[in-house]
């Protein structure tokens, strides 16, 4: 006997396929008459998001879309990563989890897919898949949007360094600052100028403690670094580009140079929990992420580069957050699965040994 939605599907001439995705799928719901596509529209939808801009950038850009085409209102689920992670690995168990969508870098967003947590987007039902670069295509999420780590510094102080290594030059001592959320991204720099690799990161420990002999200086958050780079307390950090791009906006006296070891790239991605209560919803909020209308408003709102190879940048924009082929074909490529069953004993090391 069919299944009711098999005997819809037949009725309107779909393929089998095409419905398989649980309750309903954006492609389904665009191709049923209004009458029948209410009956798959859900009430809300819960994204886990960072704050402030970024969750407000989603909401005009995606959240909105979502209201009209399937009635669902946009909820966002505000906080720190950790806990949109403790939260999936919290109701792994649960038939039903509370969120339908979560945000995630990609380091998180790869913990999170090999703890099995999160439900393979299904190239039907988001059809924007087709457009992303190959680099940012994950099979377990999709990429809002990407930026790369680089040198960020004043050039009124300082010359353009070509190495990270530059930054534990001596003339340079008590003027470099960290900031503790990037501990990690940090570790990595120092390791490739100490001999590690994209699986080895160790050589970065003492390197940092070479750094900290000559008075780095380090802040609790990005936004007390940029006070620090606006006041001339530091010159040089490491950063990514998105946020140089975003303090320069806002007066700050910087600019970048891409470092000769190579930018690594962070993604920031969109998944779906494999018990999201609003399957087609969700699939569809998804294939809108990758709208290229969408992220270009992205990347004007946030500064972070498209990740779909049919979004165009306005050129003075690209010219000042994108990257050039060259740049991008020597982009460090980073190990997620090392990272993964590294980043606890990483960051233990920059509590208890570099902060101490």
């Amino acid at each position: 006997m069919l299944k009711p939605m098999e005997k819809l599907a037949r009725a309107m001439g779909l393929d089998r396929r095409q419905v398989l995705f649980a309750g309903g799928s954006a492609s389904i719901v665009a191709a049923m008459p209004s009458g029948i596509a209410a009956a798959f529209q859900c009430d809300r939808i819960v994204v886990g998001a960072w704050g402030g801009d970024f969750s407000k950038t989603i909401a005009d850009t995606i959240g909105s879309s979502i209201k009209a085409s399937h009635g669902a209102e946009f909820v966002a689920d505000v906080g720190a990563a950790s806990a949109r992670k403790s939260r999936l690995m919290a109701e792994r168990d649960r038939a039903t989890g509370s969120t339908d969508v979560v945000c995630l870098d990609s380091m998180d967003m790869h913990q999170m897919a090999s703890l099995g947590l999160l439900m393979e987007p299904p190239a039907a039902e988001v059809p924007n898949l087709a457009n992303v670069y190959p680099e940012f295509a994950r099979r377990y999420s999709v990429p809002q949007a990407f930026s790369a780590k680089v040198i960020v510094y004043n050039p009124d102080k300082m010359a353009r360094p070509a190495s990270f290594a530059d930054l534990w030059n001596t003339k340079y001592a008590g003027k470099i600052g960290l900031a503790d959320l990037t501990a990690l991204a940090v570790i990595e720099s120092a390791a490739l100028i100490a001999g590690g690799s994209a699986t080895n990161y160790e050589p970065g420990k003492a390197k940092l403690l070479e750094l900290k002999a000559t008075g780095v200086k380090l802040y609790p958050s990005n936004e007390a670094l940029a006070v620090a780079l606006q006041s001339g307390e530091v010159w040089a950090t490491i950063m990514w580009r998105a946020r140089a791009h975003q303090w320069k906006n806002s007066g700050v006296p910087v600019t970048h140079a891409v470092p000769e070891e190579g930018a690594t790239p962070i993604t920031f991605e969109v998944g779906a929990p494999r018990n999201a209560p609003n399957k087609g919803c969700a699939a569809a909020f998804l294939n809108r992420v990758l709208d290229p209308e969408a992220q270009v408003t992205f990347a004007q709102r946030m500064g972070y580069v498209p990740t779909v190879h049919n979004a165009k940048l306005p050129t003075e924009l690209a010219s000042e957050i994108d990257f050039s082929p060259a740049q991008r074909a020597s982009f460090f490529k980073q190990d997620l699965t090392y990272i993964t069953q590294n980043q606890p004993q990483l960051l233990d090391w920059w509590s208890k040994v570099f902060k101490a």
